[in-house]
């Protein structure tokens, strides 16, 4: 079975599907690309939405009738399914234009370059699509095969046979967390984590570390209450800063989150905050070495 059959299921014909396969050749982005299509699933859409020259003028000419099939690149020589959205309409921006939508200065800080004056273009086409509900429950467990070339990353349906390697039982844009302890997350994937990572750090208590890659000053801090780590990130993600005074003055797009180390739920707030004193001095984090106030 390959997925031409599955549109003809559907009553999709090919001829008006085009096939993409997205791969950011930026690696912030490749990386956070699958959280943003499980959280954010309108600035994933954003992504797509504006389109090079050649796949501009192609969608342009499908407008009203084209669907395009989108998909993630999952491993070599595979795709993951997101969703089938139908083309609607269209309209320029220009470069000012572009830079106004919250979505592209959002995967900006994960080091999209989008549309930029080095593209020599006075504008680019937005497209107006809309997720349809056909496969939507195959969202992140639809797995093709992707023909070769890989460079070649948006193809016609009609024109390529692609083959459906697997229907998984379980999304896997939620990806597995890591172990605890190779967590290092910047401060914008504060806000795009996978639900199975929220649900864990909300569980966990602990000590955490801050790290400015600016110039290589730490803080450390502790995490627990009713949200643990999570709650405590969350409130990074939000401001910034945490409420901490010497984290205030700095920019928060430089910040690494690491755990230092899990404690048992069962751990005592005077235990736990010795331990934080601990870490603190034993990593030097106090002013003027590092950025704890205390």
């Amino acid at each position: 079975m390959n997925l031409n059959d599955l549109l003809k299921s559907k009553g999709v014909d090919p001829q008006h599907v085009l096939v993409l396969r997205h791969r950011p050749n930026e690696p912030e982005l490749n990386k956070v690309l699958p959280w943003l299509a499980a959280e954010k699933p309108d600035v994933f859409n954003a992504y797509q939405q504006t389109q090079g020259e050649k796949l501009e003028k192609v969608m342009a000419s499908m407008t009203g009738t084209g669907y395009i099939a989108s998909f993630i690149g999952h491993e070599p020589g595979k795709a993951l399914f997101i969703g089938l959205y139908s083309i609607g309409k269209n309209k320029p921006l220009t470069l000012k234009q572009y830079w106004r939508i919250p979505a592209y200065v959002e995967m900006k800080a994960f080091g999209m370059r989008g549309f930029t004056e080095e593209n020599e273009r006075h504008s680019v086409l937005w497209f107006d699509l809309a997720v349809t509900d056909v496969f939507a429950s195959w969202k992140g467990k639809l797995v093709v095969g992707w023909p070769p070339p890989e460079r070649s990353w948006w193809r016609r349906a009609h024109r390529n046979d692609i083959p459906v390697a697997a229907i998984l039982e379980e999304s896997v844009l939620d990806a597995a967390m890591p172990e605890w302890d190779a967590i290092n997350l910047s401060w914008e994937e504060l806000a795009v984590l996978p639900s199975r990572w929220k649900s864990a750090l909300s569980h966990w208590r602990g000590i955490y570390y801050v790290f400015d890659t600016s110039d290589g000053k730490g803080y450390v801090g502790s995490a627990y209450g009713e949200a643990n780590l999570f709650g405590r990130w969350l409130n990074y993600a939000a401001r910034g800063h945490g409420g901490n005074k010497l984290l205030k003055e700095r920019d928060p797009r430089n910040f690494r989150f690491s755990i230092l180390q899990r404690v048992s739920p069962d751990m005592n707030t005077t235990d736990l905050v010795r331990l934080e004193n601990s870490w603190k001095e034993r990593l030097h984090t106090r002013q003027p070495f590092g950025l704890n106030d205390n």
